[in-house]
């Protein structure tokens, strides 16, 4: 029986070639000659830590990573951004987690979003994803995280639109 799975999860080796490039470019910008703006990863902790001379200037290394990871293909969504810290001196440090997986509430509304489409399909949480299996094969699309029929305008497009809001699909990991 073929199902669909909703994931929510970031590729690491993007996230670590744009933290390279945010850094190359916090060094060869002019705003940033002589300051100690840079942004640091934590794989183990899945946590990255941006460094600045003030809370300005950390703003502005924030948006150059943003840019960057946009750049790459990696969600802004997936990042959890903290408080800013005052580090020693006049010194600011931010620490920025990348979230991955679904949190079980938001998990809890997909299967509820699915159980009222009326669709003859179960979902089910499993562990930090959803899976769904699907009753026929011409009804699962690539696009869509819901079977639904072919037509834009059909009942169950409301809540493909919701779903689609609330995870990012991952089209790769579909099973069949």
């Amino acid at each position: 029986m073929p199902s669909f799975d909703i994931v929510s999860e970031v590729n690491h080796v993007e996230i670590r070639n744009a933290v390279d490039q945010a850094n190359k470019e916090i060094t060869n910008r002019f705003d940033f000659k002589g300051s100690d703006a840079r942004v640091e990863i934590n794989e183990k902790d899945k946590t990255l830590t941006a460094f600045a001379d003030d809370e300005f200037k950390l703003r502005q290394v924030r948006d150059v990573l943003t840019g960057k990871l946009a750049k790459r293909g990696v969600d802004i969504r997936a990042l959890e951004p903290g408080k800013m810290e005052p580090i020693s001196g006049n010194k600011m440090k931010e620490t920025i987690k990348v979230r991955e997986g679904i949190e079980q509430e938001r998990a809890k509304s997909v299967v509820k979003l699915i159980k009222d489409s009326k669709l003859k399909v179960q979902g089910s949480i499993q562990g930090t994803w959803c899976a769904s299996p699907a009753p026929r094969k011409t009804h699962c699309r690539k696009r869509s995280p819901s079977c639904a029929s072919r037509s834009p305008t059909s009942p169950c497009s409301s809540r493909i639109s919701e779903i689609n809001q609330m995870v990012t699909i991952n089209p790769r990991l579909q099973r069949s």
